[in-house]
């Protein structure tokens, strides 16, 4: 239970029970990774069904994408800002982890989000305008799932590129048993949701992941806290590029 409560302090802000500080109780909270994504989805999915009684798709397309950084207070895209300054600054491997470590934000930062809230707004509100529409809720319930898979198979299979940090500890206790265990959330989340394209999707976010993770660990030696919150927010619009192709390929499997 104080590993569930610690992925959910540690990853929304939500509000959460007090629990006392272990390092193995924080390290094999990614178990639960997933499960605090299908908490947001059901949030936002609730809301999307509110919202719909009372604004046209642009608002809700747009209150989707701020109800999800309302959740999460931001960590994820402060991550990801940070990881493009760093990984795209040209600099020695160092060098590049002192610019993501900065509190400072750059213009490569800005320019990548702006052109990543972009694309989760656009498309949102395809899904909300087009022919589609029916299939958000179940988008907006597996989406968040996915992507925070995503980090927990990451810390799982690439070293951590710092000598210390939370994210340290993540690598440290984060093992066979609690991937197994984010596996098993996230697998029957995406069955039950979207069946055999559920599964599919999952399988493109462990491959992306592994891209991803393999292409920073070569510049870094490996993947940091930021670098984490990154993967979530590139597997989230991804995943969403890849669901329209689905559906362009066979609206009928859904």
């Amino acid at each position: 239970m104080d590993s569930f409560l610690f992925a959910l302090s540690h990853l929304s802000r939500l509000p959460v029970p007090a629990v006392p500080f272990k390092e193995e109780s924080l390290g094999r909270s990614t178990a639960f990774f997933p499960l605090v994504g299908l908490l947001f989805g059901l949030i936002l999915a609730v809301f999307w069904w509110l919202a719909g009684w009372l604004f046209p798709p642009p608002v809700i397309a747009a209150m989707i994408v701020v109800g999800l950084v309302a959740l999460t207070g931001g960590i994820h895209l402060d991550g990801f800002m940070d990881s493009v300054d760093g990984l795209f600054s040209g600099r020695p491997r160092e060098r590049k982890l002192e610019i993501m470590r900065d509190s400072r934000v750059g213009a490569f930062g800005v320019l990548a989000l702006t052109c990543l809230l972009l694309l989760k707004f656009a498309l949102l509100q395809g899904l909300l305008e087009g022919l589609f529409a029916g299939v958000l809720f179940k988008m907006l319930l597996l989406i968040p799932v996915l992507s925070r898979w995503g980090m927990t198979f990451a810390i799982f299979t690439f070293p951590y590129a710092r000598p210390e940090g939370l994210g340290k500890l993540h690598t440290i206790y984060t093992g066979r048993k609690e991937l197994l265990l984010a596996t098993l959330t996230a697998a029957v989340v995406a069955g039950f949701i979207l069946g055999p394209v559920g599964l599919w999707l999952m399988a493109l976010g462990g491959a992306l992941t592994l891209l991803l993770g393999k292409a920073v660990a070569v510049e870094l030696g490996g993947l940091t806290g930021d670098v984490y919150g990154a993967i979530n927010e590139v597997l989230e619009v991804m995943l969403l590029l890849a669901f329209y192709v689905v559906l362009r390929v066979s609206s009928s499997i859904l």
